[in-house]
C-alpha cells in the first residue's frame, strides 16, 4: 500500500493536503506532521513513496528538511513536492539545491496535485519494480564461488532482458557523458540499433539542444552523488511526433561506491498530458466559441479583485447580450443563430489585443474584464467599442443578418468589491440598456456626467471638511474576555454634516486618499485620540486608545517623529497608545514598514495587525515586525460557532499568537455565545457590537462606569 507523507505546521493545511491525496488511489495510506523534526523521526524508521511539504515552516524551511532527507540513502530516490505561495526564483532553486522533486503554487490546484502526484507515485513504483529486480538477479550472483564468472554474465544478460522489456525509455552514461547502455525501448523510439549508440555523446544521440541539457544535468548529479527526478521533458520521435516524459536521473556506482555515471529512465506521458490539456480546455472553455467559459471568468475577477486589494487600478465588467438573437434562432434556425455566435466571438476576440479578457457565458451572453483602467471615460470607450463591433452585418448563409449589442458595465471596486456583486450589477445596467432600444451601453451608476458631478461634489465638500476640523471621533469598547472590564477603545472616525447627521468612513475614505487628503485626515485623528486618552487618563480613567494608520502615513518615514511630537503637545500617554495596521499595509514595504514600527514602540506605544488573516502575507512574515497584538478579522469570528474551518483558523491564531508573544484580540462578536467560544479558545481580549457599538466619548465614560457597577455587583456585563 503506497504512503504518502505530508508536512505542513497549519493544520487546516494538513487537513486539505490530506483529502486531495486520499483521491490519488485507494488504498492510499497518508501520515501528516505539523512539525519536520516529527517527520524525521519517522522517517528514520520508515520509507514513503512520496513527500509533500510545505516551504516555509517556523522550526526548519523545506530546503533545510530536504537536504535532511536526502542524506539518508533510503530516501535518496523519494519524490519530494514542495508547496509554497512564494514566486521568487530563489526559493526554487534553494529547493531544488537541497534535492526537491517538484513544485506546487499555493493555493494548490486539487486536479494538478492528483494528476502530478499519481505520475510521481507511478515513476516511484517503476524504480522499486526495478531495484527489486536487480537486487534478485544480484543475489544469484552470489550463490557459487565456482560458476561466479558465469552467473554474472547470465545475470547481465538477464539484466538486460528485463531492463528492455520494461516500457520506460532506459539508458546509462559515463562521466564524460558518453552511452554506456540504452535499452531497446529508447533505441526504438529514436530508430537507432542499442549496439550503435555506445559510446556516443548524448548531445550527438538526442540532438544539441536537448543532449546539452541532458549532460548538464548529468554533471550536476555526478557532482553531488545525489538523484535528480520527476523532471518534464518533451522528445521528438524519427516522424516529428512530439512525446512528454518524466525524467529521473540517479547515480551509477561502482564497487567502492564511487560514482562512475548517470542512469537515467523517461516514463513517456504524453497521452496523460493530452487528457490533462484536454480537460482542462473543456472546463474552462466554450465548446461552441473557443472563447473562456463562465468558470473561468469568475477565476479572472478573483484575480482582479485581489490586485485591486492589493493597491492596483480598477477594472470594469462589461456583459453584453445580442439584441433581437431569438428573432434570429426563429426566422433562420439554431444552426444560423450558432455561426453569428461564433462570428460575434472572433469580432471580439479583438479586445484581447487591447489587454481585455472575453468570455462567453451561455446563449448569446458575452463579458468582457477590462483592466487597469484609470478613469471612466476608458471604461466608457471600451463599451463604445463592444458596441462598435456590431455595426456592420455578419455574412452567413443564407445571407447577411444585422445584430446589435446591448452592454451594461459595473466598475471595481465603485460599484462593487466581489465578483458576484459586479455580475449583479452588470446585469441590471445591461437590461436598462435593453429597455432604453439596445445597441447602447450602460453604466450600473448614473451616466458619466452624473457620476462625475457627484464625485467633483464630494471632493469639495471633503476638503472644506477638512479645513474646517468636520471629523469627530467615535470609541467601540474593547473587553478583557475573562472579566469583560472595559480595558481599551478603537478611535473610529465620523463626518459630521452640515445638517447634523453623520457619515461613516466607508462614504468617503476612499475617495479622500485618491484625492491626496488621507495624511491630514489621519494626522488628525491621531491627534484628538490622543487628546482624549490624556483627558480620560487625568479624570482617573486610563483606557487604552486605538488609532489605525494608512499606507500613506509610512511614506517619507517621519510617522515615528510625528507621532512623538503628537505625545508631547497632547501630553498623551505612550504606554495607552495603540497604533493599528493591516497585512497589507505591513507588505506594502517590508523593511520601511518594520524599521519605523520599531522606533513607534521605542516610544512606548504598541502596535496591532488589524483584519489578520485577509491579507496576502505569509504567516512567518508576522515574526519579522515588531506587534503587540493580533485583532483576528470579524470574517472568521461571524460564523466561528457553524463553520469549523473558521473555528480552527481561530486557534491557529491563538496559538501563532502566544508563539510570538502577542495578545490576541477578536472582532465583530456579536453575541454572547461567541464571547464564551473566543475566551475558552484563549482570545484575551473581544470587541464588537455585544460589548457596545462605537459611540462618542461621553458614552464610553458613562459604558465603563456601568459595568464596573455591575462587577462590583458580581456580574460580567
Amino acid at each position: 500500500m503506497p504512503t504518502v507523507v505530508i508536512v505542513d505546521d497549519q493544520i487546516t493545511n494538513q487537513k486539505i493536503f490530506s483529502r486531495m491525496a486520499e483521491a490519488i488511489e485507494d488504498g492510499l495510506d497518508v501520515v501528516t506532521f505539523g512539525d519536520p523534526a516529527a517527520a524525521l523521526d519517522w522517517l528514520n524508521q520508515n520509507v514513503p513513496d512520496l513527500i509533500v511539504t510545505d516551504y516555509q515552516m517556523p522550526a526548519m524551511n523545506g530546503a533545510a528538511f530536504i537536504r535532511r532527507i536526502r542524506a539518508d540513502r533510503r530516501l535518496a530516490d523519494v519524490p519530494v513536492v514542495v508547496i509554497t505561495v512564494f514566486e521568487e526564483r530563489s526559493f526554487r532553486l534553494n529547493a531544488l539545491d537541497a534535492g526537491a522533486t517538484d513544485f506546487l503554487q499555493s493555493p494548490v490546484d486539487h486536479r494538478e496535485f492528483v494528476t502530478r502526484a499519481r505520475n510521481l507515485l507511478k515513476l516511484r513504483r517503476q524504480q522499486l519494480e526495478l531495484a527489486g529486480r536487480a537486487d534478485t538477479l544480484e543475489r544469484r550472483l552470489v550463490r557459487s564461488e565456482k560458476t561466479l564468472e558465469r552467473a554474472i554474465r547470465d545475470s547481465s544478460e538477464r539484466l538486460a532482458q528485463v531492463i528492455d522489456a520494461v516500457p520506460t525509455l532506459i539508458c546509462a552514461t559515463d562521466v564524460k557523458g558518453r552511452i554506456l547502455f540504452a535499452n531497446a525501448y529508447l533505441a526504438r523510439f529514436l530508430g537507432l540499433d542499442p549496439a550503435s549508440m555506445v559510446r556516443r555523446p548524448m548531445r550527438e544521440v538526442l540532438g544539441e539542444e536537448t543532449g546539452s541539457a541532458a549532460e548538464a544535468l548529468d554533471a550536476a548529479v555526478i557532482e553531488k552523488g545525489e538523484a535528480i527526478g520527476n523532471i518534464e521533458w518533451e522528445l521528438s520521435d524519427p516522424s516529428g511526433g512530439r512525446h512528454w516524459f518524466v525524467v529521473a536521473k540517479t547515480p551509477l556506482r561502482d564497487a567502492f561506491d564511487r560514482t562512475i555515471g548517470v542512469v537515467t529512465t523517461a516514463l513517456d506521458i504524453t497521452d496523460r498530458k493530452a487528457t490533462e490539456t484536454h480537460l482542462h480546455y473543456i472546463a474552462h472553455n466554450d465548446a461552441l466559441t473557443g472563447l473562456p467559459n463562465r468558470t473561468a471568468l469568475i477565476a479572472r475577477l478573483r484575480m482582479e479583485v485581489a490586485r485591486g486589494r492589493r493597491g492596483e487600478r480598477s477594472f470594469a465588467l462589461h456583459l453584453i447580450d445580442l439584441d433581437d438573437f431569438k428573432a434570429v434562432n426563429d426566422a433562420h434556425g439554431h444552426a444560423v443563430g450558432d455561426r453569428l455566435l461564433v462570428r460575434a466571438a472572433e469580432r471580439m476576440r479583438h479586445l484581447v489585443d487591447d489587454g481585455a479578457f472575453v468570455s462567453r457565458l451561455g446563449g448569446d451572453e458575452f463579458a468582457v474584464v477590462q483592466a487597469n483602467v484609470g478613469c471612466t471615460e476608458e471604461v466608457a470607450e471600451m463599451a463604445t467599442r463592444i458596441c462598435r463591433l456590431f455595426d456592420e452585418p455578419f455574412t452567413l448563409t443564407p445571407g447577411p443578418v444585422q445584430t446589435s449589442a446591448s452592454v451594461g458595465t459595473a466598475i471595481h471596486p465603485t460599484d462593487g468589491t466581489d465578483p458576484e456583486e459586479l455580475f449583479r450589477y452588470a446585469d441590471l445596467a445591461m437590461y436598462r440598456a435593453k429597455e432604453s432600444g439596445g445597441a447602447q451601453f450602460r453604466f450600473y451608476a448614473a451616466d458619466m456626467k452624473l457620476r462625475a458631478q457627484q464625485t467633483a461634489t464630494l471632493d469639495a465638500e471633503l476638503r472644506h471638511a477638512v479645513e474646517n476640523d468636520e471629523f469627530e471621533l467615535h470609541y467601540q469598547p474593547q473587553v478583557d474576555a475573562e472579566s469583560h472590564r472595559v480595558v481599551g477603545v478603537e478611535a473610529l472616525i465620523r463626518w459630521r454634516l452640515a445638517d447634523g447627521s453623520l457619515r461613516g468612513p466607508g462614504a468617503f475614505l476612499q475617495r479622500a486618499e485618491a484625492i491626496g487628503l488621507m495624511l491630514p485626515i489621519n494626522t488628525a485623528v491621531l491627534e484628538k485620540a490622543c487628546r482624549q486618552q490624556a483627558a480620560w487618563r487625568d479624570a482617573g480613567l486610563p483606557l487604552r486608545v486605538s488609532v489605525n494608520l494608512s499606507p500613506v502615513q509610512f511614506r517619507g518615514g517621519a510617522l515615528p517623529l510625528q507621532v512623538a511630537r503628537i505625545l508631547a503637545e497632547t501630553g498623551a500617554d505612550a504606554g495607552l497608545l495603540d497604533l493599528e495596521l493591516t497585512e497589507t499595509t505591513m507588505m506594502e514595504d517590508l523593511a520601511v514598514v518594520a524599521d519605523q514600527l520599531a522606533e513607534i514602540r521605542a516610544l512606548g506605544v504598541s502596535i496591532s495587525i488589524d483584519d489578520f488573516g485577509t491579507g496576502f502575507s505569509s504567516l512567518s512574515y508576522v515574526k519579522r515586525f515588531p506587534a503587540d497584538r493580533l485583532k483576528i478579522d470579524q470574517s472568521f469570528v461571524r460564523d466561528v460557532l457553524k463553520n469549523p474551518a473558521d473555528a480552527a483558523i481561530v486557534r491557529t491564531v491563538v496559538t501563532l499568537g502566544a508563539s510570538f508573544g502577542m495578545t490576541v484580540v477578536a472582532e465583530g462578536v456579536e453575541t454572547a455565545r461567541q464571547a464564551v467560544f473566543l475566551a475558552e479558545a484563549g482570545c484575551a481580549e473581544l470587541q464588537g457590537y455585544h460589548f457596545g457599538r462605537p459611540m462618542p466619548a461621553d458614552d464610553i465614560e458613562r459604558l465603563v462606569a456601568a459595568r464596573a457597577q455591575r462587577q462590583r455587583a458580581g456580574g460580567k456585563r
